[in-house]
């Protein structure tokens, strides 16, 4: 059994409690009383407790990409953009994988992410051929996922095809795909049972890669596994899917039965009402990944009118372009006051759950936060910045959205275990030597 006193807390709501006393057991929390005396077995926490974050979307290799396809003039679109991480993607051996995951991994525990859904697809070798053990790349970011401490859900992509046209796959693309559906899910299969820190979900990688009946195939065999797919990131990919099938990504995922509350819809940012209106029906998450959609120039989701509809909002740092969920949750609102100038279109503590407990639940968790039975996952962060100097718990959700950063973290917690202590990971303890070193393997 162990308990803490923390100074604040975020509890849910707009403001955040004070003298809180947090005990845990087995890894779980057991109670959590606000305006509570401290026991002298406590161990004290200032700043402010909430829970740790969770990363529901992630490509761990491409945070070799930072800052090397931001800038410049003629960069072009998302396409261009992706042909650079192709490359990326095509160095990528086990062992450098495993040193560049595993530092990434480490650099979302600083920023305070505790849970991260991987969206895993370069499982093969250079020329597509099966690695001895198929499943080699999968279990490395597991293995990074340790490594770091946090947990993990791996997604594990389905890369069937170049397009909705049943177009061949690219020589770049060929490491990405088992071939078939069939054989895809015979490989995550045989990835075997979930531990207590990491879980498999199947990730088909989008309407372009995996058709409809394929799609369907997954609705009748996921057995009880959550499904992230990429939905309409591009305007290009609604018309190719409107040509090809008469009918938009969103609509196939229905008509393949692959939508309801096991589903998330990674982007979402080109919909239709009749899209929002699926999504929000079968509540199906929608993952917004803001920092990446900014800089790829995809554009501004529908997240209020998703939210309206009854979509679960979560977050994810994809590109890694940034990693900061105070980021990410900040910048859904204010990308929504640019488009409706209107303020206060999401709560704060709505953005707040849209990091924390929402993801989870994006990834199969039953139960996420600060509440009795809930894995003790929680963080720090702390009022010593100039950032939280002013901090005021009496609004406190919108004093941690609007003006915290992943620099704040202070304390990190996975499992009632602390990872990260006075903003030092504990075994990781130069990340970013550790990410120099990585990155430079496969440039």
């Amino acid at each position: 059994m162990k308990s803490f006193f923390a100074e604040h807390a975020w509890l849910g709501g707009e403001s955040c409690a004070s003298n809180v006393r947090i005990t845990i057991d087995k890894g779980l929390f057991v109670s959590i009383d606000a305006n509570s005396a401290p026991n002298s077995k406590d161990s004290r926490i200032t700043g402010v407790v909430m829970p740790g974050f969770v990363n529901a979307h992630s490509h761990a290799f491409h945070r070799a990409l930072r800052g090397r396809t931001h800038s410049g003039a003629g960069l072009g679109d998302f396409w261009s953009w992706r042909t650079l991480m192709y490359q990326i993607a095509n160095r990528l051996t086990p062992e450098n994988y495993l040193a560049l995951a595993t530092a990434t991994f480490s650099e979302m525990a600083l920023a305070g992410i505790t849970s991260v859904g991987e969206f895993h697809y370069v499982h093969h070798q250079q020329n597509g051929k099966q690695y001895a053990d198929p499943n080699e790349m999968g279990k490395i970011l597991i293995e990074a996922a340790r490594r770091a401490g946090i947990r993990l859900t791996l997604l594990d992509v389905a890369y069937l095809h170049g397009g909705l046209k049943d177009q061949q796959l690219a020589a770049e693309q060929n490491r990405f795909s088992d071939g078939s559906v069939e054989n895809w899910l015979a490989r995550v299969d045989a990835l075997g049972a979930p531990s207590a820190t990491h879980t498999i979900g199947l990730a088909p990688h989008s309407v372009r890669a995996v058709h409809e009946s394929e799609l369907a195939f997954i609705a009748k065999h996921r057995n009880g596994r959550v499904v992230h797919i990429h939905v309409s990131e591009q305007t290009a990919e609604n018309d190719a899917c409107r040509e090809a099938t008469g009918r938009t990504p969103t609509q196939l995922l229905n008509d393949a039965q692959l939508l309801g509350s096991f589903t998330t819809a990674v982007h979402a940012t080109h919909l239709q009402s009749a899209d929002i209106a699926l999504l929000g029906q079968s509540k199906s998450f929608a993952c917004f990944c803001p920092t990446t959609e900014r800089d790829l120039a995809d554009g501004i989701g529908p997240s209020e009118s998703l939210v309206s509809a009854g979509s679960p909002l979560c977050l994810g740092t994809d590109s890694h372009a940034v990693i900061d969920m105070f980021e990410e949750a900040r910048a859904v609102e204010m990308n929504q006051r640019l488009i409706t100038n209107k303020r206060g279109v999401h709560r704060s503590s709505d953005l707040l759950s849209a990091a924390t407990i929402n993801g989870a639940s994006s990834l199969g968790s039953k139960k996420h936060g600060l509440v009795a039975g809930a894995p003790a996952d929680f963080i720090s962060v702390s009022t010593n910045s100039v950032r939280l100097a002013t901090f005021d718990p009496t609004n406190g959700a919108a004093h941690l959205v609007h003006s915290a950063t992943s620099s704040d973290v202070s304390e990190v917690w996975v499992g009632g275990e602390q990872i990260v202590s006075n903003f030092k990971h504990r075994t990781q303890p130069n990340i970013s030597e550790s990410l120099r070193t990585a990155i430079e393997a496969v440039l």
